[in-house]
C-alpha cells in the first residue's frame, strides 16, 4: 500500500489509514467529486498566465516578474508533485538576464479550481521564499487561506488518479 500511497509520504497515519481504506473500497474517487465537484476553465498555456499574473498581482506585486507560465507535459508528477518555478539565465548583450518561469503538469488541467489555485499560489510562493520553510507556508496561507488542506486533498487527488490507472 506504501507504493499506492506515494504522493502522501510525511502525513500522519491516521490520514493514511482513512485515505487508505477509501481506496480499497472504491470510495475515493465519490469522496473527491463530493467536494470538489468542478473542473477548472483555464485550459491554454495563454489562461494559465493571464490566472497567475491575476493573483501575483494580488499579492506579490513587488515580486520579480513572470516571464512564462505554461502546462508541461513532460513534468514528472512524483518529482515536481505540483510545478516547477526556474529562473534561467541568459547573456543579453553585456547584461545577464534572468527569466522566471512556472511551468504546471499538464496532469492538473483536468483538476478542480481550488486544485490549481493552490498549485499558482504555491509556484508564485516561491518568487519571494525559495525554500519550503515555515515563511513559505505562511505565504501560501496568506494568499490562499485554506493552502494546507488544499495541498492534502491535491494529494489524495493524486492518489486516486493514479490508482484508477493501474
Amino acid at each position: 500500500m506504501a507504493t499506492a500511497l506515494k504522493y502522501l509520504r510525511g502525513y500522519p497515519a491516521n490520514l493514511l489509514q482513512q485515505v487508505s481504506l477509501l481506496l480499497e473500497q472504491g470510495r475515493l474517487g465519490d469522496y473527491l467529486q463530493q467536494r470538489y465537484p468542478e473542473q477548472h476553465g483555464v485550459q491554454s498555456d495563454k489562461a494559465l498566465y493571464a490566472y497567475a499574473m491575476q493573483i501575483k498581482q494580488e499579492y506579490l506585486r513587488n515580486a520579480p516578474g513572470l516571464d512564462k507560465v505554461l502546462y508541461d507535459s513532460k513534468l514528472d508528477v512524483v518529482k515536481h508533485a505540483l510545478g516547477l518555478h526556474t529562473a534561467v539565465s541568459r547573456v543579453q548583450g553585456g547584461n545577464l538576464r534572468a527569466k522566471k518561469e512556472i511551468r504546471i503538469a499538464a496532469v492538473f488541467r483536468e483538476a478542480a479550481p481550488q486544485f490549481l489555485n493552490m498549485i499558482v499560489v504555491h509556484e508564485l510562493a516561491h518568487l519571494r521564499e525559495f525554500e519550503h520553510n515555515k515563511t513559505f507556508y505562511k505565504l501560501c496561507e496568506h494568499m490562499l487561506p485554506g493552502y494546507q488542506q488544499l495541498e492534502f486533498d491535491l494529494r489524495v487527488w493524486l492518489t486516486w488518479r493514479s490508482s484508477a490507472q493501474q
